[in-house]
């Protein structure tokens, strides 16, 4: 069978992660069979599941969040009583990740964090920091902490929490074959995102909510996908929906208060119908009285499990309610499932969802035609996501239109390390470079997610920022690689003329590196 090194690169880099260096073979076997390669993915399920020792789950976490919050309100009470020479400090509250420089292996971190589920107290870890890529390091724009520097803070529940999950994702992206499923379960955690900058609930629940209510579903049904989304503690928190209370309801007579349509108004506009999708402002209303009660349940456990979710229906507005021209009987909370799942399957979800998807994976102004036909599957499949994947897969234009798609920085950082055949054992590297370039982990700006577009990605500040990293990597790795054997990994045959010659033409292995790293071919996609 002749081997297509052109097509191969676009199955790695337009579907995947890129190739892995090594001894991965991945350019080698996706240039036999291509579209097959991809493929390959789709039919093994179970392993777009995340799943590692001690990581736990939404409940477990919450019960862990709320004792180490009571801890820190008791040691506060505790210092306002104390002789001001005596007061004594409270544990450390959460700081940014590019703060913290921790060796955090994740079976380490998470036998720590079920003592501190026990125990609700921060434990130091006296190792020295490492890196994701190496255990020397090769932190972006570090400097050498002044002579006089206080020593860090010891990481609480919360920011080992969210570092051991950022690693689990991040090795599992970086070792798997080909990285499809990787990239549609980085696709739907963004097109359904939260924010751990919201909270120490979210920060604890970002993991969770993507292993939880978006891997399961990746190559299921979008309404499963959906109902799992609006119900997880994570999203309700996000977005508020524990303080939404219907008017007539028990506990908005008695408190006065009444709806908070952020989630309704995010389901329609951003998770399902889109922008101009053929709803009102009064479907907004009604839609936000339909899933008033959804909530989860707090420390004390009076409506469940702490941290788990809860219909709580003395919140819940009373009566049937009309939404999108039909009428919901009262039926508690099957009336706000019975409304998602007529509105996954509406017809503006289907070209909202193909719209996005094409965009994604294959250019910024999305083929007409390729949109329709990926419509069509989602209609007649009821929302099969697997057949839409497939479909993506089989179109010619997927594998026709150039590899002109800038990398987002969380997809450069992957490609790099796959390529460089760096699996990381510290997320440190990772998150501090993705705080640098714009892309935090699990914590875009707003409820839209991170932008999807090459010009979002592609302005002169942030391509010297990596080139920058890039530099780093090369100045750390470079002596011992030769960067025209990793072109031969990420590209082969496909590398263009122009990259092969500017890394011959580099002054030292360091500076071809860098500049491998810096190409269309680890860039675009």
């Amino acid at each position: 069978m002749a081997r297509d090194s052109q097509a191969a690169l676009v199955a790695l880099n337009r579907f995947g992660f890129g190739a892995r260096g090594g001894a991965s073979g991945d350019l080698v076997n996706a240039a036999s069979d291509p579209r097959g390669f991809v493929k390959a993915e789709l039919a093994r399920p179970v392993g777009v599941l995340l799943e590692a020792p001690g990581l736990q789950s939404t409940p477990q976490l919450g019960q862990a969040a709320f004792a180490y919050q009571d801890q820190v309100k008791q040691a506060r009470e505790a210092a306002k009583t104390a002789a001001p020479t005596e007061a004594p400090a409270p544990p450390a509250d959460p700081k940014p990740d590019n703060q913290l420089r921790r060796n955090l292996s994740l079976n380490t971190v998470m036998t720590e964090i079920a003592g501190q589920r026990a125990e609700a107290k921060p434990a130091a870890d006296s190792k020295p920091a490492d890196t994701a890529m190496k255990p020397d390091g090769m932190q972006p724009n570090a400097a050498a902490p002044p002579a006089a520097a206080k020593p860090a803070q010891p990481l609480n529940v919360i920011q080992k929490t969210f570092r051991a999950e950022a690693l689990a994702r991040l090795q599992r992206a970086v070792m798997v074959d080909c990285g499809f499923t990787e990239r549609l379960v980085v696709f739907w955690s963004n097109h359904f995102c939260i924010s751990a900058s919201k909270g120490e609930l979210a920060r604890m629940w970002a993991g969770a909510f993507e292993r939880e209510a978006i891997r399961p579903h990746v190559l299921g049904r979008f309404a499963d996908m959906l109902k799992a989304v609006e119900q997880h503690p994570a999203m309700l928190f996000f977005l508020d929906n524990q303080q939404s209370l219907g008017p007539d309801s028990r506990a908005g007579q008695n408190r006065k208060r009444g709806l908070n349509e952020n989630l309704a108004r995010e389901i329609m506009e951003l998770h399902t119908l889109g922008v101009g999708g053929g709803y009102t402002q009064e479907d907004v209303t009604s839609l936000a009285r339909i899933i008033t009660g959804w909530t989860f349940a707090g420390r004390k456990g009076q409506i469940g499990a702490p941290g788990s979710f809860a219909f709580n229906a003395n919140a819940h507005q009373p009566g049937p309610q009309m939404l999108l021209g039909k009428t919901y009987d009262a039926t508690g909370l099957a009336q706000g499932e019975a409304a998602l799942a007529d509105i996954a399957r509406h017809p503006s979800t289907a070209n909202f969802i193909a719209t996005k998807f094409v965009r994604h994976f294959v250019a910024d102004d999305p083929p007409p035609a390729l949109v329709a036909r990926l419509r069509d599957v989602f209609v007649k499949t009821d929302g099969d996501l697997k057949a839409l994947a497939t479909a993506l897969v089989d179109s010619d234009e997927a594998w026709k239109a150039p590899l002109t798609k800038m990398r987002s920085p969380y997809d450069f950082l992957i490609a790099s390390g796959r390529l460089l055949a760096r699996v990381p054992e510290d997320p440190g590297f990772y998150l501090n470079s993705l705080n640098l370039l714009g892309q935090p982990l699990w914590t875009p700006a707003g409820p839209n997610g991170f932008p999807d577009t090459t010009a979002a990605w592609a302005a002169p500040e942030g391509m010297k920022l990596r080139l920058d990293i890039a530099s780093q990597m090369g100045a750390r790795l470079g002596p011992n690689i030769d960067p025209l054997d990793l072109l031969e990994f990420a590209a082969g045959d496909a590398a263009s003329t122009e990259t092969r010659k500017t890394i011959e033409r580099a002054e030292s292995r360091q500076q071809a590196l860098a500049l491998l790293l810096m190409s269309p071919e680890l860039q675009r996609r």
